[in-house]
C-alpha cells in the first residue's frame, strides 16, 4: 500500500511510541551499561572477583525469565498499566542499586531491575503494530530493531564515561528521571487494550513455574560455566539437570494445556520460527562482541573504562548511520534481501576481527566495529516484520515474548560460549606457541640478552635479572595466546552470522498489511 494513500500519522500514534521507546532503551542499556565498569563496582563495593560477574548475572538471569511472561500479563493488566507497573518498578530499583551497600544488596537490586524493567521490551515489538499499518511498520520497524542493537552496544560507552566522569553509582541514578517521564506519561498516552483480570483464574502457573525454573537455570548454567569449568563442579551439573528437566516438562505442558503462558504453537509458523532462530543468532553476534571487544581492550591493552567507550564507540555511531539507508531501502526492496545482506556484513565483520593483533586500539577497531554496527538494523528490523507480522494480531502479544527471549537467549549462550573459548583456546595456544620458545629460536635468546642485560644493570643483581627477564617472555607470550584465542572466538560468530544469512530465503516474504491491529 502506498504511504500516500494511508490516514495521516496522529500525534496520539508517534508520542505513545515515543515515551515506550524510552523504556525499551533503558533495560536494553542497562544490560551492558555496568560491563566496563564491573571492577569500580567491585572495588567501591569490596566484592570479591568471583562475584563482580553477578552484577551483571543477575540481571540476566531475571529479565530472561520475565520477558516470555509479557504476553500474558499484558493481556491480564492491559499495556497501559503493565507498562507503566514496569518503568515504575525499573526506576525504583535503580535506585536500589545506586545506593547498595554491599554486594549482596547489588546483586539482589539488580534482579529485581531486570525482572521489573523486562516487560518492557516486548511490549514496544508488539504496540508498534497497533499504532503503524502499511509501509510505516518499515520505520517503526528501523527504529525498534537500532534500539535493539545500539542500546546494548552504547551500554559500555555510557557507563564507561559515567563511572569515569561521576562515578559508578550515577549508572544507576541516570535512569530516574526519564523512568519518572516514562512511568508519568504511559498511562496518559498508552490506549492499546484492556485489562483482562479473568485471566489470573485460569492460568497456567505450574507453567510458568517450570519456565522460570528451567529458564534460570540455564542462565545460571551459561554465566557460571566456564568459570567454574563446566561439568566438573556439582552446582553446575545440578542446575544443568534441573534446566533440562524443568524445559522438557515446559514444553509438555505448554504444547497440552489449553491456555499456555508462551504460545509454542506459533513456531509452527515457518517465518516465526526462522525469525526467532535468526533472532537469537543475531542476539549471540550482538552481545557476545560487546561482551569481547571490553574485554580485549581492558585485559590485552590495559584500557580504562572511559577509554574502552571512546574506542568502541564506533559501532554506536555506524549503527545510527544504518538507519536513513535501511529505510530508504526498505521502501525498495525485499526486507528479506536486506536482512540476508545486514548478517552476511555483520559476519564479514567478524571475519575482519579474526586478524586482530595485540597492539590495535581504536583506530584499528574503526572498520571492523563499522562494518559491525552498520548492518545491525539491517539484521534485526526485518526479522521483526517477517516474523511477528506473520501472525495474527490476536497471537502477537503471546508470541513476542517468546521471540524477545530468543535473543537475549542467544546473547546469554553467544557470551558462554565465547568465555569458553576464552578459557579453553588461551591453554591451548599458550602451550603452541611455548614449544617454540627453546634454546633454536635465535629471536627469543636475543629478546631475554637484551633484557636480562638491561633489568641486570638496573637492579645490579644478574640473577634476578634473568629471571625478571624470563617473566616478561611468560607475559609475552601469555598475550599473544590470548590474542589469538580473541580471533578465534570472533571467527566462530562469524560462522554462525553466516548460517543465519543463507537461513533467510527460506522464509516467505509478509506483505505490508493496512489493518490496524484491534485485537491489541
Amino acid at each position: 500500500m502506498d504511504t500516500a494513500a494511508q490516514p495521516p500519522l496522529r500525534a496520539k500514534d508517534i508520542f505513545p511510541f515515543v515515551v515506550m521507546c524510552i523504556g525499551m532503551f533503558m533495560a536494553l542499556l542497562d544490560i551492558q551499561i555496568v560491563a566496563s565498569s564491573l571492577q569500580d563496582i567491585g572495588g567501591g563495593l569490596s566484592a570479591a572477583q568471583d562475584q563482580i560477574s553477578w552484577v551483571q548475572t543477575a540481571y540476566l538471569i531475571a529479565e530472561i525469565c520475565m520477558i516470555p511472561l509479557s504476553g500474558w500479563l499484558t493481556r491480564v493488566f492491559s499495556t497501559r498499566w503493565l507498562f507503566t507497573a514496569s518503568a515504575a518498578g525499573f526506576t525504583l530499583a535503580s535506585l536500589l542499586c545506586g545506593i547498595a551497600w554491599n554486594i549482596e544488596s547489588m546483586i539482589v537490586f539488580r534482579a529485581l531491575q531486570g525482572l521489573l524493567g523486562a516487560s518492557m521490551i516486548p511490549a514496544v515489538f508488539t504496540s508498534s503494530f497497533h499504532y503503524f499499518q502499511g509501509t510505516r511498520r518499515i520505520y517503526s520497524a528501523a527504529v525498534i530493531g537500532t534500539i535493539a542493537s545500539v542500546a546494548p552496544t552504547l551500554g559500555p560507552v555510557v557507563g564507561g564515561w559515567i563511572t569515569d566522569t561521576l562515578d559508578w553509582r550515577w549508572l544507576f541514578y541516570v535512569n530516574l528521571l526519564p523512568g519518572v517521564v516514562v512511568t508519568v506519561l504511559t498511562p496518559m498516552l498508552v490506549k492499546i487494550d484492556q485489562p483482562d483480570w479473568s485471566l489470573l483464574k485460569g492460568a497456567d502457573y505450574p507453567g510458568i513455574a517450570l519456565m522460570a525454573i528451567g529458564l534460570g537455570s540455564l542462565q545460571y548454567v551459561l554465566e557460571e560455566g566456564a568459570r567454574w569449568n563446566w561439568f566438573d563442579d556439582a552446582t553446575i551439573r545440578t542446575f544443568c539437570v534441573l534446566a533440562i528437566v524443568a524445559g522438557i516438562l515446559f514444553i509438555v505442558r505448554s504444547l497440552t494445556y489449553a491456555n499456555p503462558v508462551v504460545d509454542l504453537r506459533a513456531l509452527t509458523n515457518r517465518n516465526f520460527l526462522l525469525g526467532s532462530i535468526l533472532s537469537f543468532l543475531t542476539g549471540v553476534g550482538i552481545f557476545a562482541t560487546i561482551f569481547l571487544t571490553p574485554l580485549f581492550l581492558g585485559y590485552v591493552r590495559g584500557y580504562s573504562a572511559w577509554q574502552i567507550g571512546v574506542a568502541i564507540a564506533s559501532t554506536g555511531v555506524a549503527s545510527l548511520a544504518g538507519i536513513p539507508v535501511y529505510i530508504a531501502l526498505a521502501k525498495r526492496f525485499d526486507t528479506r534481501w536486506l536482512m540476508m545482506f545486514g548478517l552476511a556484513l555483520f559476519a564479514l565483520s567478524m571475519w575482519s576481527f579474526s586478524g586482530i593483533t595485540h597492539d590495535w586500539s581504536g583506530t584499528e577497531l574503526f572498520v571492523p566495529q563499522f562494518l559491525r554496527g552498520f548492518p545491525q538494523v539491517f539484521a534485526v528490523a526485518p526479522a521483526v516484520t517477517l516474523g511477528l507480522g506473520s501472525l495474527p494480531p490476536e497471537r502477537l502479544k503471546y508470541a513476542s515474548g517468546l521471540f524477545n527471549m530468543m535473543r537475549n537467549l542467544g546473547g546469554a549462550i553467544g557470551i558462554a560460549a565465547c568465555a569458553t573459548i576464552l578459557n579453553d583456546r588461551t591453554n591451548l595456544h599458550f602451550l603452541r606457541l611455548a614449544e617454540h620458545l627453546n634454546a633454536a629460536n635465535v629471536p627469543m635468546q636475543q629478546l631475554l640478552q637484551r633484557v636480562g642485560t638491561r633489568l641486570s644493570a638496573a637492579t645490579g643483581d644478574a640473577f634476578h635479572g634473568q629471571a625478571a627477564a624470563l617473566k616478561e617472555l611468560w607475559m609475552l607470550t601469555w598475550r599473544e595466546a590470548q590474542v589469538q584465542t580473541f580471533a578465534d572466538a570472533f571467527l566462530v560468530i562469524g560462522i554462525g552470522l553466516a548460517i543465519a544469512a543463507l537461513l533467510v530465503p527460506l522464509m516467505k516474504k509478509v506483505a505490508a498489511s493496512s489493518t490496524p491491529a484491534e485485537a491489541h
